[in-house]
């Protein structure tokens, strides 16, 4: 994004701080906190530039940003309202911003996971070992069930992503200005 208009920025950073707060200490994303920022966003892309090109603004970066996050929803690798939040964020900023600020999410989300893998490594490994004996216990009747609720049990957990989707928004805003 080449330069922030005024409105947009503060009322970004204001949505994905909330968000991010809500995120880590509910792991949720509320409704309220997103429709608001979706009907927010629609006057400040009319007034800033104009009632075609603000509506297709609108448009298309809520497209482009829940768009981007849609597969790992579907994948179930992260939740609905981190697809509804990078929707609100683009309605703000754009197909373009959307775009960038969806990228750096990506970047940071990746660094942040793989960080808590590293860090997490002996509990993964001892959790793994402790699957594996229920695995090797079980008989052929119900081992398939308790293999899978055994090796459930040994992932990472969720990450609450709402928080790299912040830091990704504020880093592309402020790279921006």
């Amino acid at each position: 994004m080449n330069g922030v208009p005024l409105p947009i920025g503060p009322c970004v950073l204001a949505l994905v701080m909330i968000a991010a707060l809500s995120d880590l200490q509910t792991r949720r994303i509320p409704n309220w906190l997103v429709a608001t920022a979706l009907v927010v966003a629609l006057p400040v892309q009319v007034t800033l530039h104009g009632g075609a090109d603000g509506m297709q603004m609108w448009l298309g970066g809520c497209l482009t940003g829940g768009l981007l996050l849609l597969p790992g929803y579907l994948m179930r690798l992260m939740g609905a309202g981190d697809v509804k939040l990078m929707a609100a964020v683009g309605a703000f900023c754009g197909a373009i911003g959307a775009f960038e600020i969806g990228l750096a999410t990506f970047v940071i989300g990746g660094v942040w996971s793989l960080a808590v893998l590293l860090l997490r490594r002996q509990t993964l490994t001892v959790l793994s070992g402790a699957a594996m004996r229920l695995v090797d216990r079980a008989g052929p009747d119900g081992g398939t069930a308790r293999r899978h609720g055994a090796l459930a049990s040994g992932s990472i957990g969720t990450l609450p992503y709402g928080v790299a989707i912040a830091i990704g928004s504020t880093v592309v805003l402020f790279a921006s200005v």
